[in-house]
């Protein structure tokens, strides 16, 4: 059995005859029946019925030809591999992302990548989500990771959820599992000085009618972490962000969850090389 004769019984089948099937494949009529006959004789059963209103498929032709496509599926997914090999050989993809992505996302991503693409350069730089689209506007980088939405400039995939959690110095008294909204106001915050996780936690806060509570503002998430070790507030961040936590600080659900998304970002409308959208489906 080969690929051409299969092709040839699928053309038969979806055109109903062997004329239109050689129209269609750019061959002969003969060449048609030449296909069909040595297929058949290979497999020693009829697979077509032959009429004056055209051919179909015997009962056994039917289960045959299911496995046809299935033939000729696995050989376009094997040209599709190659072919992405061969477009691969000697490439690099750049990619660039906020500090927690690049920290907790990223490298066992980058890992799968290399073992899969050996040949292909990866390039990774570390910015705010701001500096990610400036460096893809620019054609610095081919992809950014950064929290969701962005704006229509930009082609996204959600790739991962960061759930907000409530970081707690720890205390005398037991720290309940499930907080209320009344016990986070007994706290003073110490917010992320860092717009897109501000607004959200401002935001959230506001759309179940609380208010917040403010000590400090600080713009590096470590920092935050520390702080709330040595018991000079509390602390709403993304989980990512957090990592790692001292055993010292307890975290917690907020009483209503919040979550960010966080996406891979390529500029829309660009001509990316194959390496780009290789990187895209291990990211996805």
């Amino acid at each position: 059995m080969n690929l051409f004769h299969v092709r040839v019984l699928m053309a038969v089948v979806a055109k109903g005859s062997f004329s239109e099937a050689a129209l269609d494949l750019n061959i002969s009529q003969s060449s048609v029946s030449r296909a069909i006959a040595s297929l058949e004789n290979e497999l020693g059963i009829p697979l077509l019925c032959r009429g004056r209103f055209g051919a179909h498929l015997t009962p056994i032709g039917e289960k045959v030809l299911g496995h046809a496509q299935k033939i000729l599926e696995l050989r376009e997914t094997i040209d599709h591999e190659v072919n992405l090999e061969k477009g691969l050989q000697g490439s690099k993809v750049r990619v660039a992302s906020f500090r927690s992505a690049a920290t907790h996302i990223l490298p066992p991503k980058v890992a799968e990548f290399r073992s899969r693409f050996p040949n292909v350069e990866v390039k990774i730089n570390e910015t705010d989500p701001v500096g990610v689209e400036q460096a893809l506007r620019t054609g610095q980088v081919d992809i950014g990771l950064v929290p969701l939405p962005r704006s229509e400039e930009f082609d996204t995939w959600e790739i991962a959820r960061d759930e907000y959690v409530v970081l707690l110095p720890n205390s005398k008294q037991p720290i309940p599992q499930n907080l209320t909204w009344e016990e986070l106001s007994a706290h003073a915050f110490i917010l992320y000085n860092y717009a897109e996780c501000t607004s959200a936690v401002r935001e959230h806060w506001a759309r179940w009618g609380q208010t917040l509570k403010i000590a400090y503002e600080i713009k590096e998430d470590s920092t935050i972490v520390s702080m709330v070790a040595q018991g000079l507030g509390a602390a709403i961040l993304p989980r990512l962000a957090a990592l790692p936590i001292p055993k010292s600080v307890k975290v917690r659900s907020l009483p209503v969850p919040l979550e960010r998304a966080i996406g891979a970002a390529i500029l829309s409308n660009g001509l990316h090389p194959p390496a780009v959208f290789a990187f895209l489906d291990v990211l996805r």
